[in-house]
């Protein structure tokens, strides 16, 4: 695909979810389809017809085995954050129909224990999960995302325990 057709392209509607635990730090899963390091939180599609904050519940539980019940909802983000997939993974990624993601974030409390996260889930998108601190989740991130992960840091700064570096 050229630069210009993927410019051409829509982006995907998406939800995201910052998964804080009772100290202050985040979940981050160990993307299983990756062989470098690639972490990153909670995510995924806005089905038709769906909500976003519905959507960022079910995505959730789908990739985190957390159920509603374990979480509130603290904030979420006012504006929808877009970011663009590198051009050489557009065709290969939602096959080639979006130009990268448009997403609401969504700051969630978690109120359960660590062994009510199971990530061995139908579809398991991880192969392990951490808790990180929040100075240090932009950099684990891969860098095209990274943009976005700063500006839901920024956003969320007001209830975040640990603040970004500045």
């Amino acid at each position: 695909m050229t630069p210009q057709e993927i410019a051409n392209l829509p982006y995907r509607k998406c939800v995201g979810v910052m998964l804080m635990n009772p100290a202050g730090a985040v979940f981050v899963g160990q993307r299983n389809d990756r062989h470098a390091e690639a972490w990153q939180m909670p995510q995924g599609g806005v089905d038709k017809g769906e909500a976003a904050r519905d959507a960022a519940l079910r995505e959730l539980w789908e990739e985190t085995g957390v159920t509603a019940d374990l979480v509130e909802i603290v904030d979420e983000t006012k504006d929808w954050l877009p970011y663009d997939l590198p051009h050489d993974i557009v065709p290969q990624i939602w096959k080639g129909r979006y130009r990268g993601q448009e997403q609401k974030w969504f700051l969630m409390r978690f109120k359960g224990t660590d062994d009510q996260v199971n990530i061995q889930t139908e579809h398991p998108e991880f192969t392990s999960w951490k808790w990180q601190s929040v100075d240090r989740l932009a950099e684990q991130i891969v860098p095209f995302k990274r943009a976005v992960y700063e500006r839901v840091l920024t956003a969320f700064a007001p209830h975040l325990t640990q603040r970004p570096r500045g």
